[in-house]
């Protein structure tokens, strides 16, 4: 694994990254590299912490399925049974697990909607509220890119009290000793490796049916890669997007659904609970992505064709865009976190996140 991340460094591929594999609970791998910065001014460090993107979904996900495990949430009642005005335009039948597996129909912001709309919890989460879906739910998925973490956050909040940001701090980051945050506190500012861009979209998103789910999910609102650099990205609540941390502390968290709940006797979940997120609810071309992907309930799941190297078997994942990646193998205990800075091409994994994962297992057979 060293070799591997060495030669990806080596060869520009990889500017900074962290690396982790833990197995039946033994951090087995724990590796990191590169800069911070495109100067190479400033090494990676052991503590160096980076904007995870989607990979945020995972520890969001996670949250909403430990208020399932407490009996607060039902992931087959209606989302409106604990946010009522999210019943208004059609979506009285709407159910959480459709939000968690990116089934719902509401997949975006009906525009105009700003990205700074989304740093306004209130107007963001009313918003959602008031508008139709853009299909109909459950029929197929269509990636919740930006917004999920807006509707599963509304959950928790209704249901707890509590912000995403609080609940992930004081319920799940705070208990384990993970390194990892929504947003980002101004004291760790120093540590971030800022986010590089990835190369231009292929996607032509004036070409797309502006009537359609992809369209109105890749505007509503267009994302922008530079804006996880700024404060006002680092102070706001985004808990589909701007989760802080390194491959060891998203390790730390997930590493959870690989070993039946419980990280060194802190319990997050019971395996009845784990077994709620391989309920398979979707499975086909996302309607968003335009690529073939597995929904369980808060998890992909494993297929043949969009993420090939993801093991088969009782295994769940996702990753962030540009090539951060989260797999929790429950059949190994094996879980193998990879976080980045270098953005590549692609919403979900990239050559880099292949490399590492075949080498991992390749050890492991």
């Amino acid at each position: 694994m060293r070799d591997a991340l060495a030669a990806q460094i080596r060869s520009g591929n990889e500017l900074g990254a962290s690396v982790v594999v833990d197995v039946d609970g033994r951090t087995v791998v724990d590796i990191w590299g590169g800069w911070c910065d495109a100067e190479h001014r400033m090494p990676w460090g052991r503590d160096t912490i980076t904007n995870v993107w989607s990979t945020t979904k995972t520890v969001c996900n996670l949250a909403a399925l430990m208020l399932v495990d407490r009996g607060q949430l039902d992931p087959y009642a209606p989302v409106a049974r604990y946010w009522p005005e999210f019943a208004e335009n059609g979506k009285e039948h709407i159910e959480v697990r459709q939000v968690l597996s990116h089934t719902s129909g509401v997949s975006g912001w009906d525009t105009p909607f700003s990205p700074e709309d989304m740093y306004d919890w209130d107007f963001s989460t009313r918003r959602l509220a008031a508008q139709a879906p853009w299909w109909e739910p459950g029929i197929a998925s269509g990636y919740h890119g930006q917004n999920q973490g807006h509707l599963v956050g509304e959950l928790v909040r209704r249901v707890t009290g509590k912000h995403m940001k609080t609940f992930v701090a004081d319920e799940i980051a705070g208990p384990l000793g993970a390194d990892f945050q929504i947003g980002a506190g101004e004291a760790d500012w120093s540590r971030i490796a800022p986010v590089t861009p990835p190369p231009p979209t292929p996607i032509d998103v004036a070409a797309l049916d502006p009537s359609g789910p992809m369209y109105r999910t890749m505007v509503g609102p267009l994302p922008d890669p530079e804006a996880a650099n700024t404060p006002a990205w680092r102070r706001a609540d985004l808990p589909a997007l701007n989760g802080h941390g390194n491959a060891r502390s998203v390790a730390r968290i997930l590493k959870a659904l690989a070993l039946d709940g419980a990280v060194d006797g802190i319990r997050l979940l019971s395996p009845d609970t784990i077994g709620v997120i391989f309920e398979e609810q979707s499975h086909g071309t996302d309607l968003v992505l335009g690529i073939p992907l597995r929904w369980g309930i808060g998890y992909a799941l494993p297929e043949s064709e969009t993420v090939p190297y993801v093991p088969r078997g009782r295994v769940c994942y996702w990753g962030g865009w540009g090539g951060s990646l989260i797999v929790m193998d429950l059949d190994t205990r094996t879980t193998i976190s990879y976080m980045m800075n270098r953005m590549a091409p692609g919403i979900i994994g990239s050559d880099r996140s292949e490399d590492y994962v075949r080498a991992v297992l390749s050890c492991l057979n």
